[in-house]
């Protein structure tokens, strides 16, 4: 090597949302005795998984739905360890072929726990794969092609499917109906939040004061991946701005800079319904035209701002198109048109 050559080395950083979800995961608990909320889902499955240690089996498969951030990953987690076994993760949009998923599944172990994330993504081959994965223990391979081809039946040992959705809805019925348990998981309320944030801020190292729990709680949304991520900012700001101390003040000037308010809402939230009602008088507007208005795409309107909006009976959903409650109206300080959306509202 020359002795004027320069030799570098690329160092890649991680992104945010690496960061973000390394984050999350140091919060999560480990077992179904430190997992806060969803106390009735919580007890179906400590039943389901304590059976099936008893008889020296692979539980049924899992399937657990709902909003995201609501737990499900962790709860997949909890259920491999409580099995003392591995999990396996992959995703619905990861798998685009039946033998990518043939190929995970010859490859699992006896007792581990499959976690198939979005599993309503995936591609109509693999779900047919997985019917008689599921049910038989067993994958066909197929060897050769055109004429020549032949299916060779895999034997599989039993494991255990664990799959998440956000939208049961979208699962085929006979997918659905190999799943033995079935858990909806469903919005915390405040005091459950609070327990969550005073368990995180117990692992962050920080003393959280009650009344800034209950602050960062209201403005959670009823999820506590949320819940923990505010806490994470406020923590943030209280080492760099404040004194290091996480009480009602602190809480409310960190969700202050990072444009919080008081009911949970964000910058697009926001941006939504100040569009909805400045830009169109309250409606009744086409998704797409108000995700143009902000300047997003009309999915990430639909998917991230939209039901929380709707479930905050800030936003109605009609056969023209969306339009906002007087709710919403109150809430932005503004005043209604005289027989607008009012109408549509009784």
């Amino acid at each position: 090597m020359a002795e004027d050559e320069i030799v570098t080395e690329r160092v890649v950083a991680p992104g945010a949302e690496d960061l973000e979800r390394a984050a999350e995961a140091a919060l999560r608990p480990r077992r179904l005795a430190e997992f806060v909320g969803q106390r009735v889902v919580r007890d179906q499955l400590e039943l389901v998984l304590h059976a099936a240690l008893g008889r020296g089996r692979a539980p049924d498969h899992v399937l657990l739905s709902g909003p995201p951030g609501l737990g499900k990953t962790t709860l997949a987690m909890i259920i491999a360890a409580e099995l003392g076994t591995s999990v396996r993760v992959t995703s619905g949009p990861a798998i685009q072929h039946a033998g990518d998923l043939a190929a995970v599944l010859s490859s699992l172990e006896e007792g581990e726990v499959l976690f198939l994330d979005e599993i309503h993504r995936l591609a109509r081959p693999a779900e047919e794969l997985l019917y008689v994965a599921m049910e038989d223990f067993r994958v066909d391979v197929v060897v050769g092609k055109g004429a020549g081809a032949n299916a060779i039946g895999l034997a599989l040992p039993p494991f255990t499917v664990v799959g998440a959705t956000t939208r049961a809805g979208l699962l085929p019925a006979p997918l659905r109906d190999r799943f033995g348990f079935t858990g909806h998981l469903d919005f915390y309320d405040d005091a459950e939040l609070q327990q969550v944030l005073g368990r995180s801020a117990g692992l962050l190292g920080v003393e959280l004061h009650a009344d800034a729990g209950a602050e960062i709680a209201r403005r959670s949304r009823g999820t506590p991946r949320i819940a923990n991520r505010l806490l994470r900012r406020v923590r943030d700001w209280a080492q760099v701005r404040g004194d290091g101390t996480l009480d009602l003040a602190a809480a409310r000037a960190a969700l202050a800079v990072y444009e919080v308010d008081e009911i949970g809402l964000d910058r697009l939230d926001r941006s939504v319904l100040l569009a909805l009602c400045e830009r169109f008088g309250g409606g009744p507007v086409g998704l797409t035209t108000l995700a143009v208005a902000v300047g997003e795409e009309p999915e990430t309107v639909e998917t991230v701002a939209e039901p929380y909006l709707v479930r905050e009976g800030l936003m109605g959903r009609t056969p023209r198109g969306r339009v906002a409650t007087p709710r919403a109206w109150a809430h932005l300080g503004l005043r209604p048109p005289t027989g607008g959306a009012d109408t549509l509202f009784g």
